[in-house]
This record gives structure tokens, C-alpha cells and sequence, in this order.
């Protein structure tokens, strides 16, 4: 992430680290170090315990935060200063300096730190086009896409396509179901990690979900926990943007029955993309499928702990050599 000088900066960024433009929420940012860290956005609290502000500052400490921004997204007949004064309170008793303190109402924003009216009017201060700002150029250039405009576009945006209610599809993928008392389940898993490893190298080369027959094969091998888990650790640093186009395609594509391990997988790589929203959203396609799908549920008390990404990319990394070599002993 790039440096924030500006009240514009943080507010042109903020969407691009929670993934789309946050409205009615309290938006915690952490800075390490200058750096910023993660976004945490939470429904703008009405009626909230002093205990649970101290929690939402835990997850600060949890990110090693030494410093915060604090933004309010709200409507003009909300006060937003109770609210402020305890989430301030609360990362101070954390030790956590407060570099801004922003209510966002419209298109102004206004700071609850600054005095001075001649650049803080009380009215507000406009806030610039997303798009005509230094933040959103350099995303754009590095190839990240533009923030969806509200959470139910972002929703949309991995929801499942007419196509995968389609009985012919729904047939052909669920002729390759792993049945866990399967005589060859040791070959069937093979099968399904090699497939998984194909249909990567299939979007390395720019063909993606071409090949129907592969694409089916993945999406119903990973009916198999052993391969549901050795595709949660194939991606590298290098094959990581093959890979999250590839589970983003299969899960929009995917038969009910077969979705949770996929959005199970994909939730996973938007997290350590640090994509929080995108991950949580994932999750509930995941347990709308199967409610009971115990991956989703570990996911989930692993987010909303705020478990550093980088610690769930190391046990993942961890784990996938036992689990190959499980599969191709």
C-alpha cells in the first residue's frame, strides 16, 4: 500500500482495502511503522458495550499496529461523536496513536481532530472523484480493479451463474464425486490433485475454464477433503493469480452441492490477499451450500480472530507437503 499523506489519500484507499465503498461502518486502519496494514470494517455501532470497542482495538494490537485511522461512514442523521470518543478511547487504552479521526457523510468528510475551520469547515469538505485520485492510478497500474461501488456488487460479483443449475452440467460434474468409502479413493484423489494442477496450468497458458471435461473433474474431485486440501496450499507466490481466477471462475460455475469447498478455498486466498469482505462473502456461499461444512466454520473464527494473513499463509504452507504426500504415496 502506498503512503497516505492526506484525509483524500485514506478515503480514496480505504475502498480499495475492504474492497468496495463502505457505507453506515466504522472502518479501523492500521499503520505499522508508517505502513499501513489492515482494514477492519464493522456495521456503524448503535448500541455498543465499552468491552466491545476494547475487542475491535485487540484486533489492532493483533496486527502489530502502532498507529490507527479512524473513518465513519454515516448518514446526516446519525451523531457519530459517541461512537468516536469510544473506539478513540479504546485504541489509546490499547497504546495505539489515532493519526485521524474522519466522519464521511455524502460526498464530505470531516475531521474530528482538526480545530481549525479555515481547512476543517464544519460543514464538511468535499471529497475528490475516486478516480481522479493518486491512489486509485497506482492500484490501477499495479493491475488492482476498482472497488465496487456497494457491497451487494461485491456480493454479485461470486454469485452462481444461470449455467450451474443447469441439470446436463450438474450431471457431469457430480460423475466425478468422491465417495469417501470409494475402494480406489487413493486413485480417485490423484486424479483430482493432478486435475487441480492441469487446470491451473490451462489458465497459466490463457485457455482457462476451456476445457469443460477438466473443469468438471476439478469441481467434483474436490468433493474430497484430501484434495480440497492439497489445492488450499498448490499456489505460490508466482501461480497465485492463475490460481485465484481459476477458483473465482469455478466458484461462480459450481453445482449446488459442490460449492463449499471451492468458496471455502477462495475465501482462503482473498484473505491472504487481504481482501476481508470478499473472504467473509465467500464464507456465506460456502455454508449456504452446506451449513455444516466444517472448513468454512474454522475460516471464519480464523477472520473475524483477525489472524495475520501471513500466519495463515505459513500453516497452509505447512501443511501441504503432508498432504502430498498422502495423496501420491
Amino acid at each position: 500500500m502506498t503512503t497516505l499523506t492526506s484525509p483524500h489519500d485514506l478515503l480514496a484507499a480505504i475502498p480499495f482495502l475492504i474492497g468496495y465503498h463502505p457505507e453506515k461502518s466504522l472502518v479501523l486502519v492500521s499503520l505499522k511503522d508508517e505502513s499501513v496494514g489492515m482494514a477492519m470494517r464493522v456495521d456503524f455501532p448503535t448500541d455498543l458495550a465499552a468491552e466491545s470497542y476494547d475487542l475491535l482495538a485487540s484486533h489492532m494490537v493483533r496486527d502489530e499496529a502502532t498507529a490507527a485511522f479512524i473513518v465513519a461512514y454515516i448518514s446526516d442523521d446519525i451523531d457519530a461523536e459517541p461512537v468516536m470518543i469510544n473506539i478513540s478511547a479504546a485504541l489509546l487504552r490499547a497504546g495505539i496513536e489515532i493519526k485521524e479521526s474522519l466522519t464521511v457523510s455524502g460526498n464530505r468528510y470531516r475531521s474530528m481532530m482538526c480545530t481549525d475551520s479555515t481547512c476543517c469547515p464544519p460543514e464538511g469538505t468535499e471529497i475528490p472523484p475516486l478516480d481522479s485520485s493518486r491512489i486509485a492510478a497506482e492500484h490501477v497500474i499495479t493491475g488492482h480493479p476498482m472497488p465496487f461501488a456497494t457491497v451487494n456488487d461485491l456480493v454479485q460479483s461470486i454469485a452462481a451463474l444461470p449455467s450451474s443449475h443447469e441439470s446436463a452440467w450438474q450431471d457431469e460434474v457430480h460423475q466425478f464425486w468422491i465417495s469417501s468409502d470409494a475402494e480406489e479413493i487413493n486413485d480417485l484423489q490423484r486424479d483430482g490433485a493432478t486435475a487441480v494442477i492441469d487446470l491451473a496450468g490451462e489458465y497459466r497458458e490463457g485457455r482457462g475454464a476451456e476445457d469443460r471435461e477438466l473443469v468438471a473433474r476439478v469441481i467434483g474431485r474436490m468433493s474430497d477433503i484430501q484434495v480440497r486440501d492439497f489445492s488450499l496450499g498448490s499456489h505460490t507466490d508466482e501461480t497465485a493469480d492463475f490460481y485465484w481466477r481459476m477458483w473465482r471462475d469455478l466458484l461462480v460455475i459450481a453445482p449446488r452441492g459442490f460449492v463449499a469447498p471451492i468458496a471455502s478455498l477462495y475465501a482462503s486466498m482473498a484473505y491472504e490477499r487481504g481482501e476481508g469482505a470478499l473472504a467473509h462473502k465467500a464464507l456465506d456461499r460456502a455454508l449456504a451450500d452446506d451449513d455444516q461444512y466444517s472448513l468454512a466454520h474454522l475460516l471464519r473464527r480464523v477472520f473475524t480472530a483477525g489472524w495475520p494473513p501471513e500466519s495463515f499463509t505459513a500453516m497452509r504452507a505447512e501443511l501441504h507437503p503432508k498432504v502430498v504426500a498422502g495423496i501420491f504415496r
